[in-house]
């Protein structure tokens, strides 16, 4: 009930502060259940698995074991790396591997750090919001407190601007846990993406280097086909 009669006195920017206040709760929900039930830090082990079968050639068996990881902690590192193995099977050089890699790990990034960023601002208009719901409070008081009479007139300041300070109050209560989520959210973000990129750099070498023909491979080749040409 005070709450309530406190939020009624703060004026009119009281209910654009409760709207950012509404959307920075959904979005810190939104991004808790994003960044630390979905988006887990992908393990070394998913790299290790995948460079047994790149070792061995098998393409297949390397797609298929990207493809179950889906639910998994490494399933963006898994996309990524579905996509290079794909394009390796089916004989493609090295800039598309890095270039279609390269684009799918943007897209992952962008996945992962979407939203993160308007909690930021969420908490800077809220306390803008507040600030100004109370200038505008104290601007109506001091013009009542002119027109009045000379007796009521400290009275009349002292509630007005102690009406006006509620904005202020409520903007900073909106904004305080915004700007507090925002910072650890994006160090997890952060964490997230150099750990994938890292990994996505680590697994487009193992393509280029265990899958790419040595000059000695090649000479050998060449001898063989020279030696039983095809008719």
């Amino acid at each position: 009930m005070w709450l309530i009669e406190k939020f009624n006195e703060g004026g009119v920017f009281m209910y654009f502060i409760f709207i950012f206040a509404v959307l920075s709760f959904a979005l810190i929900i939104e991004r808790y259940f994003t960044l630390f039930k979905k988006e887990i830090e992908p393990k070394s082990t998913f790299r290790n698995n995948l460079l047994n079968h790149i070792s061995n050639g098998d393409f297949n068996a390397a797609i298929r074991f990207s493809e179950n990881q889906n639910n998994s902690d490494s399933a963006s590192l898994a996309r990524i790396a579905k996509i290079g193995c794909t394009l390796r099977a089916q004989g493609a050089g090295d800039e598309e591997i890095q270039a279609r890699m390269d684009e799918a790990l943007s897209n992952e990034i962008h996945n992962i750090d979407r939203n993160t960023g308007f909690l930021g601002m969420f908490g800077n208009v809220a306390t803008l919001l507040g600030l100004l719901g109370t200038i505008t409070g104290m601007i109506h008081s001091f013009a009542a407190v002119a027109s009045a009479n000379p007796a009521d007139r400290a009275t009349m300041l002292s509630r007005g601007i102690s009406e006006a300070m509620n904005c202020t109050a409520f903007g900073l209560v909106v904004a305080i846990p915004a700007l507090v989520a925002y910072a650890v959210y994006q160090n997890k973000t952060d964490r997230l993406v150099s750990k994938i990129t890292g990994m996505t750099s680590e697994i487009y070498h193992d393509l280029l280097f265990l899958t790419s023909k040595s000059p000695v491979q090649a000479v050998s080749n060449k001898s063989r086909t020279e030696a039983h040409p095809m008719n």
